[in-house]
């Protein structure tokens, strides 16, 4: 990638503005020109550098619930219970890791039961354990890449907050629906969503008040990390007692190689509380990171699941 290219990446993942002509407020801030910018995003989107552009929507404000869950699949039938889980229009991410627990993926539905029930459905058809792991505390939820490699390497980030369920009106449901189908790149990319009886000085209103209510966290690009070489991902899990839980979690959401933390309930024969997700450019890094985070803390009983697999990464449509 150019400089200009790597520069680009880092903006797109803060978020878009919301304005008629977003790619030339980004070309203004990287002294090029909007048509430019909008031939290297294209660039970046044909290479696989960019998976999607679109909204980061905060999933509980739409009455959504969501869960990890783990489990032990033999093989066989491993691709078979692999090609089931990836049906589910609930699941988003799925990852095949390097321990006795090797299939961990995200799912979501409109309530715990409705995720049990599936997760029930599960285990009848092939009698294996899916253990539900809820977060109870979400530390960070930051999945962002420096690709210029020119930014601070630890920062202290809030802990998470989310909106509540949100009423969303007619307007609020189209705008977002037809957001979920992805922006393109375009001179006036939100005019695509404008029709008749919403033009698109009302879809501009609409999608700023969407992002104050808390439902889109921002409209951005979601990168290929592997492409841009951080080739090595691990899932970090830590027993840590509750007096020491919010600054371990603390040392380790500061961490740049790290994009989620979170807090969950352990389960039988399972201790582990305090969970995070670490990239790195090669398995000796994120193997560094892990020890650094053990010795500042004090902690012995730490693993790290190395991913062996990215099995599917797709945002959850959700039906407005």
């Amino acid at each position: 990638m150019t400089g200009v290219q790597q520069q680009l990446c880092n903006l797109l993942q803060k978020g878009l503005p919301i304005c008629r002509r977003p790619f030339q407020q980004i070309a203004d801030q990287l002294g090029s020109a909007e048509e430019q910018v909008m031939q290297d995003i294209r660039v970046l989107i044909q290479s696989g550098i960019i998976r999607r552009i679109g909204p980061i929507v905060d999933s509980r404000s739409l009455g959504r619930t969501s869960t990890l869950v783990a489990a032990h699949v033999p093989d066989p039938p491993l691709r078979e219970v692999i090609e089931a889980v990836n049906r589910l229009p609930g699941v988003s991410h799925n990852y095949l890791r390097r321990h006795h627990y090797n299939l961990w993926f995200t799912l979501q539905g409109a309530s715990l039961t409705e995720i049990d029930e599936d997760l029930s459905r599960l285990n009848a058809r092939w009698m294996i354990e899916f253990h539900s792991l809820p977060a109870k505390r979400v530390f960070k939820l930051e999945v962002y890449f420096d690709v210029t490699g020119r930014e601070p390497l630890r920062h202290e980030t809030p802990e998470v907050s989310f909106a509540g369920p949100v009423d969303l009106s007619g307007p609020e449901k189209g705008v977002l629906a037809g957001l979920q189908r992805g922006l393109e790149v375009t001179t006036l990319p939100f005019d695509g969503l404008a029709h008749e009886a919403m033009p698109v000085d009302q879809v501009l209103t609409t999608l700023a008040g969407l992002v104050h209510k808390g439902v889109i966290r921002r409209i951005a690009a979601v990168l290929d990390h592997r492409r841009l070489g951080f080739a090595a991902s691990g899932l970090l899990v830590a027993e840590v007692p509750q007096h020491g839980l919010l600054a371990a979690a603390r040392a380790l959401s500061c961490l740049a190689q790290v994009t989620h933390c979170y807090q969950r309930e352990p389960f039988p024969g399972w201790p582990y509380t305090l969970y995070a997700m670490v990239h790195g450019r090669s398995e000796d890094e994120i193997c560094r990171t892990v020890e650094d985070f053990k010795k500042s803390q004090n902690a012995s009983q730490v693993l790290l699941l190395e991913t062996v697999e990215e099995l599917k990464k797709r945002p959850v449509t959700y039906r407005l």
